[in-house]
C-alpha cells in the first residue's frame, strides 16, 4: 500500500512539497537529461537516414552531429526560454518541437511538403498546449503563480 511522504507541520502550512533530490542532483539532471534525449534523437535520425541498411561511419557521424546540435539547442532553450514572456516562451518551444519532428520525418525519405506539414502541425499543437500551460501558471510578466 502506498503512503504519502512525511512532511513537517511547517511544510504543510506553507503548502510546500517534499523535495527528494538535493540541488546538486537537479543541476546534474539539467545537463544529463538533455544529453540523453539528444543521443536518442541522434540515433533515431541516423536510423531513419540509413533506411535499414548497414551502419557506416558517415551514418555514425551524422547521428552524433545531429545529437550535438539537438543538445546545444535544447540546453539553450532550457536556459533562455524561461526568461521570455509566455507567448514567446510557448512559440519558442513550439518551433523547436516542430523543427525536430519535421527534420526526423525528412530523414525517412518523405516529401518535403509532408515534412513541413507534419512540422507545422506539431508546432501548432505544441503552441496551443504550451501557451495554455504558461497562461494558467504565470502572470503577464512571467512570474509563476504557484
Amino acid at each position: 500500500m502506498a503512503h504519502a511522504a512525511p512532511r513537517t507541520r511547517g511544510m504543510i502550512e506553507q503548502g510546500r512539497t517534499t523535495d527528494v533530490f538535493d540541488a546538486r542532483a537537479h543541476r546534474v539532471a539539467r545537463v544529463v537529461l538533455p544529453v540523453l534525449a539528444a543521443l536518442v534523437y541522434g540515433f533515431w535520425a541516423a536510423a531513419n537516414r540509413r533506411y535499414g541498411g548497414p551502419i557506416t561511419g558517415w551514418n555514425l557521424l551524422f547521428g552524433f552531429l545531429t545529437a550535438l546540435v539537438f543538445a546545444v539547442v535544447l540546453i539553450t532553450l532550457l536556459t533562455v526560454a524561461p526568461k521570455l514572456r509566455r507567448e514567446l516562451h510557448a512559440l519558442v518551444w513550439a518551433a523547436f518541437a516542430g523543427c525536430a519532428v519535421g527534420f526526423l520525418f525528412s530523414q525517412s525519405n518523405g516529401s518535403i511538403y509532408r515534412s513541413v506539414a507534419l512540422g507545422v502541425g506539431v508546432m501548432a499543437g505544441t503552441f496551443a498546449i504550451m501557451f495554455y500551460r504558461y497562461y494558467t501558471k504565470e502572470d503577464a510578466e512571467g512570474h509563476r503563480l504557484e
